[in-house]
């Protein structure tokens, strides 16, 4: 072979590794870590980036009501965790617009001064998983891995992803990681009628799932912690209105003269959650602030 061949071949080879090298996937790069305490995973072509969030809501702790409970536990859950002792995994399931997504937010905003940052990745990226925990587990920063109304279609492949993730893998590679969870789903994936045909009776009158509700509860209960989320009477929806009426300013003559209007609100819109109330919030605000 003549050298001119040669070189005619390496030059097609090296053009072939540069489109390979475009296509196939890579990790992401770390990114200046100094520029936020929030950041979204996203996929650009093959690549994997960190975008800052350059605003996180200003959402906080004393801001949510109704929610006690699950506050005193997620709040002491990530408590543990910034201060470097051992802490679960969480899942926040129930109705919807009830403070999930919110109480997340609201613990960074609450120990972001302490250390505590934020990665949101979508369930179509958690294969990535691995490569993020690699990135961050050299660093003194604490990490909450965000998956907001995660839930699974069967067979997709986030879930055996998650579901291998969650049952150690993340422990075992650093420790300064936790993933965060919000569903709308408890076991996080589609439930049908047919599935409760595979219980079985035993003679002792014992009842044991069938192997499909079993793999369904199997990634469910790798979560160390749930939280459970339980739709807002009448008079939690009220009072949740009102605390975002005086967030913002309205006097408490307008927040009385509001309840009713409020409930007729929510009666349109078919739910009382605090997503509601903090709509109805901005709306009656923003008319009390125009008049």
């Amino acid at each position: 072979m003549s050298p001119s061949s040669v070189e005619s071949l390496i030059a097609r080879a090296e053009s072939l590794l540069t489109r390979l090298e475009s296509v196939l996937p890579h990790a992401a790069l770390a990114p200046d870590w100094s520029a936020a305490v929030a950041w979204r995973y996203r996929k650009r072509g093959a690549a994997g980036v960190l975008e800052p969030v350059r605003h996180v809501g200003a959402m906080k702790l004393s801001d949510l009501k109704e929610v006690e409970p699950q506050k005193e536990r997620l709040v002491r859950n990530t408590e543990q965790f910034v201060e470097g002792r051992s802490a679960n995994n969480v899942l926040l399931t129930g109705a919807r617009g009830t403070g999930k997504s919110s109480l997340i937010r609201a613990c960074l905003n609450e120990y972001a001064p302490r250390g505590l940052r934020l990665i949101e990745v979508d369930k179509a990226d958690l294969v990535d998983l691995p490569d993020l925990v690699d990135l961050v587990t050299a660093r003194p920063e604490r990490f909450i891995v965000f998956c907001d109304d995660l839930s699974f279609d069967e067979g997709e492949p986030g879930y055996k992803a998650l579901k291998s993730v969650l049952d150690g893998s993340v422990a075992a590679a650093s420790d300064n990681v936790l993933i965060y969870a919000t569903s709308n789903r408890r076991h996080l994936l589609p439930e049908y009628m047919k599935e409760n045909l595979t219980y079985q009776h035993t003679e002792d009158g014992e009842v044991h799932p069938g192997e499909v509700v079993e793999e369904k509860i199997s990634l469910s209960e790798r979560f160390g912690l749930w939280v459970s989320f339980y739709p807002f009477t009448q008079a939690e929806y009220l009072e949740i209105m009102a605390q975002w009426l005086r967030s913002f300013g309205v006097n408490e003559a307008a927040i009385t003269a509001a309840r009713q209007e409020s409930l007729v609100w929510a009666l349109e819109r078919g739910s009382r959650s605090g997503r509601v109330a903090w709509q109805f919030a901005r709306d009656y605000a923003g008319r009390q602030a125009g008049g």
